[in-house]
């Protein structure tokens, strides 16, 4: 496969997400380098920072205290430089409105938190495995909503 790993990031304030998030990745055969952020404001510290290696996929919770994750998408379409960001919206919200909002806002999928850790893995590496250029160049909102 790849030999680059691909630098993923996960913000969520669910620590138990975070867990099984890593946990995912540890055990999916795909080079990765994740990092994970509690909140809002902690991911944009971070990517504000000059010198921060930016992610290639970077998975977003909507419902954060702080700062949600809507906030953080409108931030980040604001500017140039995160324009190679592929945002995954992840949510245990399924609701029409946020994925209507959150397409509309410039997200490349969205993901409903998957309640099992063998599909949260299946998700995982199919979203990885996107081949991200292809994919947002025919991005349509049939195509927007990653379902399994």
């Amino acid at each position: 496969m790849q030999e680059e790993d691909v630098f993923i990031i996960l913000a969520d304030d669910d620590e138990d997400d975070r867990l099984f998030f890593e946990e995912a990745f540890d055990e999916l055969k795909i080079n990765t380098k994740v990092a994970t952020f509690n909140d809002g404001v902690e991911l944009m510290n971070y990517l504000n920072k000059e010198n921060s290696l930016l992610p290639n996929i970077l998975f977003l919770d909507l419902n954060m205290p702080k700062k949600s994750g809507k906030q953080c998408l409108q931030e980040i379409k604001k500017e140039a430089r995160f324009k190679d960001i592929a945002i995954a919206i992840y949510s245990t919200s399924a609701s029409e409105e946020d994925i209507e909002n959150t397409f509309v806002m410039g997200a490349n999928v969205y993901i409903k938190k998957p309640n099992d850790f063998k599909q949260l893995k299946k998700v995982l590496s199919n979203v990885v495995t996107i081949n991200w250029q292809y994919h947002t160049s025919g991005l349509n909102k049939d195509n927007f909503l990653l379902r399994l």
